[in-house]
This record gives C-alpha cells, structure tokens and sequence, in this order.
C-alpha cells in the first residue's frame, strides 16, 4: 500500500505519523517492526505535463482560448 505522507523534525532526524485509517486497515500497533519503502515524490505537474497527447499545438490553443475570451469581456 502506498501513501503520501509529510516528513517532520524529530530531534536530529525526520519522523513522518502513519495515519490512524492506514494503521487500522494494515493493523499495524505501536511498537511493532515494519517495513516502509522511501521514495520521494515530483511535482504532480511535473507528472502531468505531457501525459495527454494533444493534436494541437500550443499556439493553435493559446489563439483559440483568446478568441473565446475576447467575446465575453465588455471593453
């Protein structure tokens, strides 16, 4: 199971709090010996970029959502 958890300052180290939801469901209890796969996570929009394949270039969007705007602003 993966989850995005936030790192804190725990004395000289870092420490992240497994949520209580996530403990439950894998009955995980203080004190026990688990394993935790590290490893850190990107930008989502650093992910995101690219992903969806579009036919149009960015000048043909750019000009389209210009003309639509330009219709809906009074001047």
């Amino acid at each position: 199971m993966a989850i995005d958890v936030k790192t804190k300052k725990w004395g000289n180290s870092l420490g992240i709090v497994i949520p209580s939801e996530t403990a439950n469901k894998l009955e995980i209890h203080p004190n026990e010996t688990i394993t935790v796969e590290i490893s850190k996570k990107d930008n989502a929009l650093k992910e995101l970029f690219g992903s969806v394949p579009s036919k149009k270039s960015t000048r043909q969007i750019l000009a389209e959502v210009r003309e639509d705007f330009e219709g809906k602003w009074p001047r």
